[in-house]
């Protein structure tokens, strides 16, 4: 029997500007990894993550994975976080015919269609469209009813998917376009965005931003008192504690999407151990303080493999596909099944608005009632505030 260590490889953003969403995966992975090992170990084997870091550099990616082919030397590998981690890597991977699994990348598998390819993200079978379903549902349910939208979205390739599906949403609700932009990732002062913006005068601005930009975003909408009726859409970013500390109070009234928060509708024992487990770790790991967006689907991430691993009862990379695609897995956000191209079967985006928040202290994140889940209705926790100037006050 093979006692060696078992090697899941992959590659994380560790450093640069997804370093925070990077260091809370790999905090939430390392805790899968102290459980699993201490817990009977895996085929009877001491699991080892061999987690290298891409720099949020997709073009470091492929290197990276041919890396833990050849010289590492890894028994089963995995995806890391978002697009740019996910993307690259699959040509190897797929050469490699591998069993790959990975997380909160959104439209990875559209093109390729790779059939062992499975993502922990919950949007769906569709995700550019489930990504802002929610905004667009929850605008068009307001009165007076918003009719023109302007979209200003960051010039990379992870915003071209949630701005197609944005027009599709907000053309479902009889809402029309009337001012369209795009900004460098590098971009700091957004201030003529936002001058632009004020001329145009819409009813609905929808933002398709990272993690930095996100706060200069915000930042400026605030300093030019830009004040339309709905304001968020599909932002990077103000789902961070290190985001939500630094903006504070800025945030109220922005509409954003959330994959899990601590709403008494999606709590259950396992993931309020896990939650306190990964905050009393998460200073000293420089991750996301409250780890609500990246950390549970990353722990589930591992569970889906783990329970794949334990079912099929070998590391052999065609029967874990097949096994995956038509078994249910239960984990720390629920029962997961995965449907067309390795999505999950049913969406389960939130959409949240900011409320009631008074400082910027990481605690006013903790209170409930400071992410208003406004939809689904049946997961909701609140209504929407509206206009936004209202929720404001």
């Amino acid at each position: 029997m093979d006692t060696s260590p078992l090697k899941i490889g992959y590659c994380l953003s560790l450093s640069g500007g997804l370093a925070s969403n990077g260091k809370t995966a790999q905090l939430a992975h390392q805790i899968w990894q102290e459980n699993i090992n201490q817990s009977g170990k895996l085929l009877g084997r001491t699991v080892e993550l061999v987690c290298l870091d891409d720099q949020t550099n997709p073009n470091l990616v492929a290197g990276l994975y041919q890396r833990l082919f050849d010289v590492e030397k890894v028994d089963l590998v995995i995806g890391g976080y978002g697009d740019n981690s996910v993307a690259p890597a699959m040509p190897l991977v797929m050469q490699h015919k591998k069993f790959f699994l990975g997380l909160m990348a959104l439209a990875v598998n559209a093109k390729v269609n790779y059939p062992q390819y499975f993502v922990m993200i919950p949007t769906g079978p569709h995700p550019n469209l489930a990504l802002t379903e929610g905004f667009f549902q929850i605008a068009g349910r307001q009165n007076p009813k918003p009719e023109t939208v302007a979209i200003l979205i960051a010039d990379a390739p992870f915003s071209q998917s949630p701005a197609q599906g944005a027009k599709d949403n907000l053309a479902q609700q009889g809402m029309r376009v009337i001012w369209e932009g795009k900004y460098p990732l590098s971009t700091t002062d957004f201030s003529t965005y936002m001058e632009d913006l004020k001329r145009a005068n819409p009813d609905v601005v929808f933002f398709c931003s990272y993690i930095n930009d996100s706060i200069g975003l915000v930042n400026a909408m605030n300093a030019a008192g830009l004040t339309p009726k709905v304001v968020g859409g599909a932002m990077i970013g103000p789902q961070n504690g290190v985001v939500k500390a630094a903006l504070g109070p800025l945030l109220n009234g922005l509409v954003n999407y959330e994959y899990w928060l601590p709403v008494p509708s999606l709590m259950n024992p396992q993931i309020q151990s896990f939650i306190a487990t990964y905050q009393s770790r998460a200073e000293k790991a420089g991750a996301d303080p409250l780890g609500y967006y990246v950390a549970p689907l990353a722990y589930a991430q591992l569970q889906v493999l783990e329970q794949a691993v334990k079912a099929v009862g070998s590391l052999d990379d065609a029967a874990l596909a097949e096994y995956t695609r038509t078994a249910t897995f239960e984990t720390v956000v629920g029962k997961v099944k995965f449907g067309e191209g390795g999505g999950w079967a049913q969406p389960r985006v939130l959409t949240v608005q900011f409320q009631n928040i008074e400082s910027n202290d990481i605690s006013e994140f903790r209170k409930p009632n400071t992410q208003a889940v406004v939809y689904p209705l049946e997961t909701a926790s609140a209504s929407l505030i509206y206009p936004y100037a209202k929720a404001k006050e």
